[in-house]
């Protein structure tokens, strides 16, 4: 089931945009909306999304909400798909 979340949530452009985004760093929420056009409520939504697959995480301090990349899922979804394509030194000896 996470493996779905995670997949469904990199599927869309804008989603890997934030990832991309949040490379540099953590970022409030406003911050995030002010670089798409698209409104407030569809980028909250991309939030959460990437947050129910547990991408990103998100700190509240006062009134702002800040969002950071969660690496170690990423990391985890990176050596699976390593994982698919197999040993190469392996495959060349057959």
């Amino acid at each position: 089931m996470a493996i779905q979340k995670t997949m469904r949530a990199l599927a869309d452009p804008i989603r890997r945009e934030i990832l991309n985004m949040l490379k540099a760093g953590r970022m409030s929420a406003g911050d995030i909306t002010e670089k798409f056009e698209v409104t407030g409520a569809s980028v909250s939504r991309h939030l959460s999304v990437l947050k129910e697959a547990d991408l990103i995480r998100d700190t509240r301090e006062g009134k702002f909400i800040y969002y950071e990349l969660n690496a170690s899922v990423l990391e985890e979804i990176m050596l699976w798909i390593s994982g698919l394509k197999g040993d190469s030194n392996n495959a060349e000896e057959k």
